[in-house]
């Protein structure tokens, strides 16, 4: 069952992504910083991003945020590749 977040009415309004897109764009961003913080594995925070492999390792790289690879990325990566 997902989970939800919420978020206030008055902070969403301050928020600086346009407001058709902002919900996407606060996940992708969530799911950068979980990455980064090692929260969440790559594989998972593609997930949670809703981007391709290519696509996170593009704003990983936009956002200067260093790649960090275990063993479990790479089960996972099999795992896709396999899928």
């Amino acid at each position: 069952m997902p989970t939800t977040i919420e978020i206030p009415d008055e902070i969403m309004a301050t928020v600086k992504f346009p407001p058709d897109k902002a919900k996407g764009e606060l996940v992708k961003e969530m799911a950068f910083s979980l990455y980064q913080c090692k929260v969440l594995s790559m594989g998972n925070a593609r997930k949670l991003s809703g981007l391709n492999k290519w696509a996170f390792i593009d704003g990983l790289a936009e956002r200067k945020i260093e790649r960090h690879y275990t063993e479990q990325d790479l089960l996972e990566d099999i795992e896709y590749g396999n899928g």
